[in-house]
């Protein structure tokens, strides 16, 4: 690896740190920066899946401030998110991908959607504050799982579901919910470490290189998701979640 390659990973990587803290879907920076730098598509996958995984412990940290008062649910969403991640990486690494990759950008620019229309489908499936806490519960519950099976299968935008998802079911702050979601992200993360690290063929020098830019991205992003205006975070996340499904869409 040359010292372009190296400086291209870098930078993607801190990039990507800072875009998963705030909305998820930097790994459609680090893989294709890895796959340019020569890795094969599967091998730039896994590489990537790992690589993040840092990134999202850091904004973990970064956010940590936004979860006070949420810590039982915080702790109990790692359950969901574990079986979701490990259903998920069962499916990458035993059936083909194609099917799954074909409806992959309409799920992200479907969640992108679901975050922009949050208060008019809440007429529809009710306010959170309408629902017993026990619903509510198995509500944020339910959405964790789905977004961790996506994590664990193709990670690209899982931020934009889990926030996407957790907006609609959950009534709090937009900074409050991107927290629980960078556990939720962070667990997911480290199910891909353990399964991929262990039956994946990673290329560790490119993690080596990516995971301490996005660790220091994914820092400095959550710092600043906390300090956004509501309407100015939200409106990051849905233009970003359109576009990184645009992007999937077209390639």
């Amino acid at each position: 690896m040359d010292v372009t390659s190296v400086v291209l990973l870098l930078t993607a990587g801190l990039a990507a740190g800072a875009i998963n803290s705030l909305a998820g879907g930097g790994s459609l920076v680090t893989y294709p920066a890895l796959v340019t730098v020569g890795l094969p598509p599967v091998t730039a996958n896994v590489t990537n899946s790992i690589a993040v995984f840092p990134g999202y412990v850091s904004s973990v940290v970064g956010s940590r401030r936004d979860l006070p008062g949420q810590g039982r649910i915080a702790l109990t969403m790692t359950v969901p998110a574990v079986i979701g991640a490990i259903g998920g990486t069962i499916l990458l690494l035993s059936t083909p991908a194609a099917a799954f990759e074909a409806i992959v950008p309409f799920l992200v620019i479907g969640a992108a959607l679901l975050l922009a229309f949050q208060q008019r489908l809440r007429a529809l499936v009710g306010h959170p504050q309408s629902r017993s806490p026990r619903r509510q519960w198995w509500s944020v519950h339910i959405m964790t799982g789905i977004g961790a099976l996506y994590g664990g299968y193709f990670g690209a935008a899982l931020g934009v579901m889990l926030v996407a998802g957790l907006a609609l079911v959950r009534d709090d702050r937009l900074a409050r919910i991107s927290a629980l979601k960078n556990v939720a992200s962070a667990t997911v993360g480290a199910v891909t470490v353990l399964v991929y690290g262990i039956f994946a063929p990673v290329n560790w020098l490119g993690v080596a290189v990516l995971a301490p830019a996005t660790v220091v991205g994914g820092y400095l992003g959550a710092r600043l998701a906390r300090w956004l205006p509501q309407n100015v975070l939200r409106g990051f996340i849905v233009v970003y979640g359109l576009a990184a499904g645009v992007y999937l869409l077209l390639k």
